[in-house]
């Protein structure tokens, strides 16, 4: 929603693992929030230090709100709950309807659907956050990773006809 706890915190663990993969000139990485509460911020504090404690650093993200461009300039919109599913889904021109997903879709193996917000809660629901993220960044990750080996592989394939 605001773009300061669960969105940035999945933008540095995937950015993590991306640079780990030696991706990064592959594959763009933005997080921005439904709501515009806190445009221009950093990071919650209690973000920051989840992430730090695991090797994440976040400190220089700065919230935004999603913008209609990204709809168009992102191929994966991932949400972080059902609320801001719907809300993306609902600015999401028709042609982009695809690219709209709750991000715990990468993770099958929870049970979970949604990563909640722990704003209002305490360091535990930061550290269950961090959990959550971290699997459905790892299967993004991999998903991400087949694409774009298949888009090399056809275009392989195209350069050399």
């Amino acid at each position: 929603m605001g773009n300061i706890c669960r969105s940035p915190t999945a933008h540095g663990v995937f950015r993590e693992l991306v640079r780990k993969e030696g991706l990064e000139d592959r594959i763009v990485i933005d997080s921005a929030g439904t709501h515009a509460y806190h445009v221009g911020n950093p990071p919650d504090r209690r973000a920051q230090a989840t992430a730090l404690a695991r090797g994440i650093e976040l400190s220089d993200l700065r919230a935004r709100q999603v913008e209609e461009r990204d709809f168009e300039h992102f191929d994966y919109i991932l949400a972080m709950d059902e609320d801001n599913l719907a809300i993306l889904q609902s600015q999401c021109p028709p042609q982009h309807a695809h690219k709209v997903r709750l991000f715990l879709e990468f993770a099958p193996q929870r049970y979970e659907r949604e990563v909640p917000d722990p704003y209002y809660g305490g360091p535990q629901g930061f550290e269950h956050v961090f959990d959550l993220v971290e699997e459905a960044a790892e299967g993004l990750l991999a998903h991400v990773r087949e694409r774009v080996e298949k888009k090399a592989e056809t275009q392989r394939q195209g350069s050399s006809s």
